[in-house]
């Protein structure tokens, strides 16, 4: 059985969280509840831990709601307190309007817990022919102005590529509510946008503009959202030949006995591509929690539910484990992409 290799840090901040508790009136301890939403990618994850941390913790009890990225974000900064998430699963960093969110509805101290790296990942049913795509390819067949010079006509992915099949160009994949369709835009369609030059020097010179022509999303059906169901979207691709959909690589990983990667520029998504970063579509994971929430302590650190066996995992960070004394309150540069 597969390990979750992100699950000690994920641990710790459920453990921090669930030291906040006291006792009732009659000395006994009380029940406490702690909120999860956020990510679908980290959502299988998340649920595995706090499984296992409420046998170990039986006084815990833990919601796990799978939302998306963007709108757990929103839950999240709506405010302190029980009416409130406490923490948030996330496949991309938290933007600085989020942020700010947070902030003006009393959330003045936010902690990221980075806990893994993920790839995101385009895959199609077994037998299938797009073997091979670029960034490049992707923007062209996926953009709603390609380069700026007007609506997007491709049908087929021999009109974006002439080396590749003539296959309809059709691609389930992610709402604008989710983290996964942010990292659409920014690992794929801002990096095949700017193998133009012209794009790189629109950036320099209105990044507004640029923003809208580089990661802007056709609408004519060559693109269709396919909601945060992952499990859904898998069924979907390997019963539609030909079509392509975009996915988080724990997800293919346990699905590849209906369906399979596409590589990107040649590198197939693995254990070794995403951490070594080698792969084009590699993308950090976080947990985000509320100062007032988060309570660090010894007990915190020691006492952790061990890891469950599970069939999920997220590739785990190299660098370093994320202990409490670790972590970072922060607040995110003024240069981070608002939005």
């Amino acid at each position: 059985m597969k390990k979750i290799m992100y699950a000690l840090p994920l641990a710790v901040a459920l453990a921090a969280c669930g030291s906040k508790g006291g006792n009732d009136a009659a000395g006994g301890a009380v029940k406490q509840q702690l909120k999860v939403v956020g990510s679908s990618t980290v959502y299988p994850f998340t649920t595995a831990v706090a499984e296992q941390f409420q046998k170990d913790n039986p006084n815990v009890s833990i919601v796990v709601e799978s939302t998306g990225t963007g709108a757990g974000m929103k839950l999240f900064c709506g405010g302190v307190g029980a009416n409130f998430p406490d923490m948030t699963n996330a496949s991309r960093a938290i933007k600085k309007s989020e942020f700010e969110s947070c902030v003006a509805n009393g959330a003045k101290a936010i902690i990221e817990v980075p806990i893994g790296i993920d790839g995101l990942t385009f895959i199609e049913g077994k037998g299938s022919e797009l073997a091979n795509l670029t960034q490049a390819d992707i923007y062209k067949a996926l953009a709603a102005n390609p380069f700026g010079k007007g609506p997007n006509t491709a049908q087929t992915w021999k009109d974006v590529n002439p080396a590749l099949p003539a296959i309809k160009i059709r691609v389930l994949g992610p709402p604008p509510t989710s983290g996964t369709r942010d990292s659409l835009a920014d690992l794929y369609l801002e990096k095949g946008c700017n193998t133009d030059p012209a794009m790189e020097a629109l950036k320099k010179s209105d990044d507004k503009k640029h923003k809208d022509v580089c990661t802007k999303i056709r609408e004519d059906g060559a693109y269709v959202e396919a909601g945060e169901n992952d499990n859904l979207l898998v069924q979907k691709v390997s019963a539609e030949p030909g079509t392509l959909g975009v996915l988080g690589f724990s997800y293919l990983e346990e699905n590849l006995d209906k369906v399979k990667p596409v590589q990107i520029a040649g590198v197939s998504p693995s254990e070794k591509t995403i951490a070594d970063l080698s792969y084009p579509g590699a993308r950090k994971l976080y947990i985000y929690l509320k100062a007032s929430t988060f309570r660090p302590s010894r007990r915190s650190r020691t006492s952790l539910p061990p890891t469950p066996s599970s069939g999920v995992r997220a590739v785990r960070l190299r660098k370093r484990a994320w202990f409490p004394s670790r972590v970072r309150t922060r607040k995110p540069p003024p240069s981070r992409r608002a939005s």
